[in-house]
This record gives C-alpha cells, sequence and structure tokens, in this order.
C-alpha cells in the first residue's frame, strides 16, 4: 500500500462516486460535482499494490491559513487498518500544509479515528457559523 498527493485519475473518480454518493454526507452527489471538489483540493489516494484506489481523502485549503479535511474513505475491504489515519496523517505532513493556522473537519461518528490525529471539538463553537442545504443533491443530508 502506497499513500500519494495527487489529483485522482477518471477511472478514481468512478471509485470515489460510487461511495460518497451513498455515504451520509453527500447522497445522490454528482459525478461531475465530485470531479470539480477533486479538481480544486488537495487529495490524499491510498493504492493498493495493483495501484488501485483503496482510500481517499480531500482537503479544501487555501494554502496559506486553513484547512477543511473532507471525504475521507477507505474502500469495506481496507477498513479497519489504520487506512483513514494515514491518509489525514499523510496530508497533514504535507510540507506545503504545515504551517496552516486551523484544520476543521466535520464527522458523525468517526471522533475516533481523528482524534489521535489532534483534532478535537472546536474551542468556541459559538463563533462558528454555517449555511445549510438539506437537500444539495436531492436528497437529505444528515
Amino acid at each position: 500500500m502506497r499513500i500519494v498527493i495527487e489529483q485522482p485519475t477518471n477511472s478514481d473518480l468512478d471509485v470515489i462516486h460510487s461511495v460518497l454518493t451513498e455515504t451520509y454526507w453527500s447522497p445522490g452527489i454528482p459525478r461531475d460535482t465530485v470531479a470539480r471538489a477533486c479538481a480544486n483540493s488537495f487529495c490524499a489516494i491510498a493504492r493498493d499494490d495493483r495501484g488501485a484506489l483503496i482510500g481517499f481523502a480531500r482537503l479544501v485549503t487555501d494554502r496559506a491559513t486553513f484547512a477543511w479535511l473532507c471525504d475521507v474513505i477507505v474502500l469495506p475491504a481496507h477498513q479497519g487498518q489504520g487506512l483513514a489515519r494515514s491518509l489525514v496523517r499523510t496530508l497533514r505532513e504535507e510540507p506545503e500544509l504545515t504551517h496552516l493556522r486551523r484544520w476543521l473537519l466535520g464527522t458523525k461518528d468517526a471522533h475516533g479515528v481523528y482524534a489521535p490525529l489532534g483534532f478535537a471539538p472546536l474551542a468556541a463553537p459559538e463563533r462558528m457559523m454555517e449555511i445549510r442545504n438539506p437537500t444539495p443533491y436531492g436528497r437529505a443530508v444528515s
């Protein structure tokens, strides 16, 4: 297994899209939206020994002060092996990103994955605000 920071190929996008469309955070997301999101993000890709995609993480960043970690996925056959943490660690250790002031993420059920990497609840959640569209792709997100 190897993890690289690179843009996904078309066949990678097929895999990423098929997984994301079934997640709680992006049900029904169109493939072209996934492709556009990846093109405008830092992407970490885990590949098996044959070069096939087995995990993925995306980072939205200005590369100067801020990063939003999102779309961390590991294919079912490879879950439970620390791959999600390795993907995130690869992004955190990328020299171009080590100086960022703030990293954020949202998760419904994977706090235990991210806490060992330094992620914690917001220190001042009252300072954060959001605008939510509950059905961006036609199905409700949670």
